[in-house]
């Protein structure tokens, strides 16, 4: 038998080990699943087939002599995860490169899916491809088995492609298939950041596996046979790979926190720390919210009561009670409209994240300050001026639901969700509140991925303001002062040949003659042109570089999952002092935009239309949220720009978080904070930034979020 026969036997053997079990196996456990150097479940350096809870952030840099490695991993789905790595490689050059960079640093994406859960008897099963998004440095694809043994033991092994070939490879066994599979082709990196399938699984196969041993909740130990033989870092004398064996400890001082030390190949001492984030927890359970009133409950014959004695209790001092007591509640009252047995009030919530939240507050209000006779409340919230949706509740639910068990879904099953209703009939009430708001506190940013520069950061001050002329038509701006940045002195980018206009990579000379300046001074005017049909207009210093007039309109009835909407910019090129002066260039941008909400807490855009160099293209964004207001997501474009004028990256792709600062303080608010891992500012695909549009605006009032956090309503 010849070796390669041999290895190829052991991997049939080993995977009928692993799905024997041992006797009286117990299900999987998740006891001291860590994270590898490449920051994704595994040994040390090979992946298992575990994946985090659904829903979990892990955060990993990790590390020898001469390389980094920081990872972003998402659990997106219980057995879908992805990754995206930023990495720093001394003295290193691609495969077909000529001489080695200082400092090359490398951006790669990851997927990787489990087929099913562990059982007592069968392991769990898991494909990856490493990545398979990037300049193909880390390339590598893999088939792999985790079975855990009682509490304590879990073995793992699999079969690996690409990087994780290249070490004890043998004849592929999908050249079975097709021949196609027998050989790898050389890999055009060309500007990175594409994906090349015709590498996917082909060329050298090698086996690798390990064990994990977890003595305590605290500590997990390692030993792996690694498959990856480190050619081109070799080649290159960067490092001596005196074994394929690898051993490790991974240790938890505290919940959410991993750190670990590893022996790689005989030669290297590796670190790596892991932060994990659960969004589906909350640091501080329910939150600490201050309690809401009791619900009043009303006396049988007093239920009865048709009318109300209007001259001991007239409809405006009802009017000015209940905005006065709302107000306490984070509520603005704008109109109300009084029947003998209705009531119908438009408000807008400044306080609570989740709209059901408010409409329980309010309705609880309700209950105590409006004459008995009055059975139907009718809820109309709004945000900048914008009706979002009516919500009809029975005062009888309430009284009945209030302090019952499984009382918020039956009151959910009996609510009536419809479109606002016409102004006709609101009786507006004076605003209680300051028009005028402002803000002083300190900002900071960071960009990062740069090649010649891979952290910048730039710190100071900004004094925010917004004066609501009306309720739907605000003035807002936002002055900064630069304290501190380490950019170098920037260089002014032209374009050259083919390459668009460069609308973002002069992005940092605005950083740098524009210490004190306007980051946007803008005047927004919201109406509602039909039901359904929402419109913003927009003029101004849009953002930090472009100034000019953006309209929207946008289609979404309050109880559909679809919305589809239209934008139209004119936008001018600002000066880089960030003061009032324009520059030459100006285009018209413009998309046709489809949101849908997957019913699932995902919600996927698609943008079709022409961006700020000219180019013409699509953006799909698909974001995941989560009940406690979290969410991560991903977005992509394409357009008419050919990937090499593009330049280093193909294409603009990214990563977005957005965290809701009551998660942090435990206390109510609707402020969140949003930060983007992109992977270059380049020019092609840029869109113009411009705040509260009007999706993100309506949908916070529509069927689904209101669903999504209907079980907020009696806190």
């Amino acid at each position: 038998m010849t070796i390669r026969a041999m290895r190829r036997g052991g991997a049939v053997s080993l995977v009928a080990l692993l799905a024997a079990g041992a006797s009286g196996a117990q299900t999987v456990s998740d006891r001291g699943l860590s994270y590898t150097l490449y920051g994704t479940p595994g040994l040390i350096e090979m992946p298992s087939a575990l994946s985090a809870r659904d829903g979990q952030i892990a955060a990993t840099i990790g590390g020898f002599d001469g390389q980094t490695r920081t990872t972003f991993t998402f659990q997106l789905l219980p057995k879908l995860s992805g990754s995206f790595r930023y990495s720093r490689i001394e003295d290193y050059s691609l495969p077909g490169s000529r001489g080695q960079v200082d400092d090359y640093f490398d951006r790669s994406f990851d997927l990787r899916y489990r087929f099913n859960d562990e059982t007592a008897r069968m392991p769990a099963f898991a494909i990856g491809l490493q990545d398979f998004l990037g300049t193909g440095a880390y390339g590598a694809e893999y088939l792999v088995a985790t079975k855990t043994f009682g509490d304590t033991l879990r073995v793992s092994a699999g079969l690996g492609w690409g990087r994780f070939g290249s070490d004890g490879g043998f004849d592929n066994p999908l050249g079975l298939i097709s021949s196609e599979f027998d050989t790898r082709p050389g890999l055009d990196f060309g500007e990175g950041g594409t994906f090349e399938i015709d590498q996917l699984f082909r060329g050298d196969a090698a086996l690798f596996g390990g064990v994990e041993y977890a003595p305590t909740d605290k500590l997990t130990l390692k030993a792996e046979y690694s498959s990856d033989a480190y050619a081109r870092e070799t080649e290159l004398g960067l490092i001596e790979r005196d074994t394929p064996l690898n051993f490790g400890a991974v240790y938890r001082p505290l919940p959410g926190v991993q750190l670990g030390a590893s022996w790689l190949h005989g030669s290297e001492l590796a670190l790596t720390g892991t932060f994990l984030i659960d969004p589906t927890e909350r640091p501080y359970g329910p939150g600490l919210d201050p309690a809401p009133v009791p619900v009043k409950i009303r006396a049988s014959d007093a239920r009865a009561a048709q009318t109300w004695n209007r001259a001991a209790l007239p409809e405006a001092q009802i009017g000015t009670a209940l905005q006065q007591a709302l107000a306490a509640e984070g509520v603005e009252l704008s109109s109300i409209q009084l029947s003998d047995r209705a009531v119908r009030l438009r408000y807008t919530n400044t306080r609570y994240r989740a709209e059901a939240q408010a409409m329980g507050r309010i309705a609880r209000m309700l209950s105590l300050g409006l004459p008995d006779s009055i059975e139907r409340f009718t809820l109309e919230p709004m945000q900048r001026g914008l009706p979002l949706s009516a919500v009809t509740l029975s005062r009888s639910d309430i009284e009945a639901l209030a302090n019952t068990a499984g009382g918020t879904q039956a009151l959910e099953e009996r609510r009536v969700l419809d479109d606002a209703g016409p102004a006709q009939g609101l009786a507006p009430l004076p605003r209680v509140d300051d028009r005028f708001s402002w803000g002083l506190a300190p900002y900071a940013r960071i960009t990062v991925f740069d090649g010649d520069a891979p952290f910048q950061f730039e710190a100071g001050a900004q004094v925010t303001a917004s004066y609501e002329i009306t309720d739907s038509l605000v003035a807002s701006g936002t002055l900064r002062q630069q304290l501190y940045t380490n950019r170098d002195d920037p260089e002014l980018i032209v374009a050259e040949g083919d390459e668009p206009y460069p609308v973002r990579r002069n992005a940092a000379l605005y950083a740098k003659e524009g210490t004190t300046g306007i980051r946007d001074l803008t005047l927004a005017q919201y109406g509602r042109l039909a039901p359904d049909v929402f419109a913003r207009a927009t003029a101004g210093y849009l953002e930090e570089m472009y100034g000019g007039v953006s309209t929207e309109v946008l289609w979404k009835p309050a109880d559909s999952r679809l919305g589809l909407g239209a934008e139209v910019n004119y936008a001018r090129q600002r000066d880089f002092d960030l003061g009032f002066g324009f520059q030459d260039y100006d285009v018209v941008t413009g998309h046709a935009s489809a949101y849908y909400d997957f019913d699932n807490r995902f919600y996927g855009q698609v943008d079709v239309g022409r961006y700020l160099a000219g180019d013409w293209g699509a953006t799909f964004t698909l974001d995941r949220e989560f009940e406690n207001g979290w969410s991560v997501g991903g977005y992509f474009t394409l357009t008419d720009v050919p990937f090499e004028d593009y330049g280093e990256g193909s294409f603009d792709k990214g990563i977005r978080v957005t965290i809701p600062l009551d998660y942090v303080v435990g206390q109510p608010t609707r402020r969140e904070a949003s930060s983007a891992l992109a992977s270059l500012q380049r020019d092609g695909g840029a869109k113009l930034r411009v705040d509260g549009r009007l999706y993100e605006v309506v949908r916070d009032g529509h069927l689904n979020d209101l669903e999504d956090g209907w079980g907020r309503f009696w806190k």
